[in-house]
């Protein structure tokens, strides 16, 4: 018999946004969309997860919103908690480029193609980016058109638009960008489970 295995979540609340997270024992392994009630949750659970149960517990997650709370007030470029990623080895590929955009900056879907070393993979990338279940964390925020112009966004275009404006303001009021590398995570912290 397989023993029960929990997510844990909670709710960041700073200034208009509201985001559910959820962590696991191994990391942080959802982000979710602005002001998203808790199904978009329990719905990513139930397909992702579905031998987890769901506990609600703000003292498990409390460095997450930390952390979270500081980057949506512009205060902070790059997270340092682990991360509970399960994919593909392609999505993890695809999640692992995103995390090389700098903080402020973006890139095309055909540039995280040839990033991952596939570039007529585009369409396959931009559905891997779609999949991506830690939003904000792993900056798909970052991803537009080839000519520049927003598109899809699990989170929809209004909190994709607010998410690269905060990060250019941020720059603009005088936070430096970190070095180039990994922005968001330090890997040999990242929890990675292919399906």
């Amino acid at each position: 018999m397989t023993e029960k295995q929990y997510v844990y979540w909670s709710k960041v609340t700073v200034n208009h946004w509201n985001l559910y997270l959820a962590a696991s024992a191994k990391g942080l392994c959802f982000v979710g969309s602005q002001n998203s009630p808790l199904e978009e949750l329990t719905a990513w659970l139930a397909r992702r997860r579905p031998r987890h149960a769901l506990v609600q517990d703000h003292e498990q997650l409390a460095p997450y919103v930390t952390e979270i709370s500081e980057y949506l007030q512009g205060t902070r470029q790059q997270f340092s908690l682990p991360l509970d990623l399960q994919g593909t080895p392609f999505q993890l590929s695809v999640w692992e480029a995103l995390c090389q955009i700098p903080y402020g900056q973006t890139a095309s879907y055909t540039e995280i193609a040839a990033r991952i070393q596939q570039p007529a993979a585009v369409r396959a990338v931009g559905a891997a980016i779609g999949a991506n279940p830690l939003l904000l964390t792993i900056p798909c925020h970052r991803v537009v058109g080839k000519n520049g112009s927003l598109t899809g966004y699990r989170g929809g275009l209004p909190m994709k638009t607010e998410l690269i404006a905060l990060e250019k303001g941020s720059l603009t009021r005088g936070m430096h960008a970190p070095p180039p590398g990994d922005h968001f995570h330090d890997a040999k912290k990242v929890g990675r489970d292919k399906k």
